[in-house]
């Protein structure tokens, strides 16, 4: 019994480890766009698609990564 509880503790600190992690590199990514397209205005059109093209990437595996972590809490109990 204490090791599904563990394991229900490890699924919630792996959710939030995704979630840190996704908003950290979204973070990043945003600043680099920024910073690009101060240094180059005339290319801010493809900068800002790859962007977001991109940061739709880091959303999708982090709610991947959300998701399976609650499955595996809600197996558990």
């Amino acid at each position: 019994m204490e090791g599904m509880g563990l394991v229900g503790l490890g699924a919630g600190l792996g959710a939030g480890l995704a979630v840190v992690g996704g908003g950290a590199g979204i973070g990043r990514l945003a600043s680099a766009a920024v910073e690009a397209i101060a240094r180059q205005p005339e290319a801010a059109g493809d900068i800002k698609g790859s962007m977001i093209i991109t940061a739709a990437f880091i959303e999708g595996v982090t709610l991947f990564a959300v998701v399976v972590c609650f499955m595996l809490t809600t197996k558990l109990g």
